[in-house]
């Protein structure tokens, strides 16, 4: 068996014998394994009609709740924000028409991030034709295709009927590439040799530290940003950990305490950072943020890998040499009745028409 058959059947196993909730509080999914002669992936299926549940396998929750939340966030000014709130929510019903909380996920690793398989057009109608037979009221959905990394992809799943759906704009560093550094990256690996906290490697986290891990994650992506973020415990952490499924890093201060961590993923060429947190009451000189990423910037040079930076914090990404791209979801659903169809067809539609240009303007 090879390594990636092994952590894809160590990651399904970890959610068949655990509830999804127990290792991230906000979701509720059946996590399965698909294989195909091209292609072995983790799928997860919902049957819909669960408010609130986590983006990561509900768009409706992305494209409406988060897409408020971002906004708050990210647009500053109040007349600015307050007409695209109204926007978003004016779509509402139509989003909720689509009924594309019922799908099945392909390739859905469960972070915010997945990084996508490679798929040629045959590959492409195995995956059509598998998941409407065996999930005929079902939208079937591909997340994290970006223009950068995953053009081929792309364009087999448009050959089979597949649908490509905006969803947000991304930043990626490309340590594949020889490049000089620029003065921002020098400067993060100036403070990353002169910090007084020590490196923590993955080999040196303890058990003790996932719960302190799972406290800086909330501190950050939960309570900073949205509680619409996937709430990850302190189980999740220890399991995704335990089993090689990512590789963590962090920063110990002199009295044993852990301050920011970075939990990281792999997959083929591609890495990402899903999980990161630091203590957000500590001085910001200490620049914690910054040295997490310079750590997996450096990571990603030295191993020759495509650091997906996911999305926001836009200034700090380009001026530490990331590109930007859209990122989209592939979406099929010829299968499905005329009605659902064609409410999903005007929500794509508004989304490309409207979404993109906000996407790139406010870097959402």
């Amino acid at each position: 068996m090879t390594q990636a058959c092994s952590r894809l059947r160590t990651f399904v196993e970890t959610f068949g014998r655990n509830q999804t909730e127990d290792l991230i509080a906000n979701l509720q999914t059946s996590v399965l394994q698909l294989d195909l002669a091209g292609l072995s992936v983790p799928i997860t299926v919902n049957e819909g009609g669960k408010t609130g549940n986590c983006y990561i396998c509900n768009p409706v929750t992305g494209y409406i709740d988060y897409a408020i939340d971002e906004t708050r966030n990210f647009v500053a000014k109040p007349l600015l924000q307050n007409a695209l709130i109204a926007l978003i929510r004016a779509v509402s019903p139509l989003m909720k028409a689509t009924e594309l909380d019922r799908a099945v996920h392909v390739n859905n690793w469960l972070f915010s991030t997945n990084p996508a398989p490679q798929i040629d057009c045959q590959t492409a109608i195995e995956l059509r034709d598998n998941l409407t037979t065996h999930y005929p009221s079902h939208t079937i959905v591909l997340r994290s295709l970006n223009t950068y990394a995953d053009s081929a992809t792309m364009e087999a799943l448009q050959a089979e009927g597949f649908r490509l759906v905006p969803s947000r704009q991304i930043y990626l560093f490309d340590g594949r590439r020889s490049q000089k550094l620029s003065r921002d990256l020098k400067a993060d690996q100036r403070l990353l040799g002169a910090t007084p906290h020590t490196l923590v490697q993955n080999t040196d986290f303890r058990p003790r530290d996932y719960a302190r891990c799972a406290e800086l994650y909330r501190l950050l992506y939960l309570e900073k940003y949205s509680l619409l973020n996937p709430q990850y415990s302190e189980a999740f952490i220890a399991e995704m950990h335990q089993n090689g499924l990512i590789q963590l890093e962090g920063l110990r201060a002199d009295d044993g305490c852990l301050v920011a961590f970075g939990g990281r993923f792999e997959y083929e060429d591609t890495l990402t950072q899903p999980l990161i947190g630091y203590d957000t009451r500590r001085p910001q000189k200490e620049g914690l943020y910054r040295l997490i990423t310079a750590l997996a910037q450096k990571h990603a040079q030295k191993n020759n890998l495509l650091f997906n930076m996911s999305a926001g914090a836009a200034s700090f990404k380009r001026n530490r040499q990331a590109k930007s791209a859209i990122e989209f979801s592939a979406v099929y659903n010829q299968h499905l009745p005329l009605r659902q169809r064609l409410a999903q067809k005007i929500i794509f539609k508004i989304l490309l028409v409207i979404g993109v240009p906000l996407l790139k303007r406010f870097a959402l």
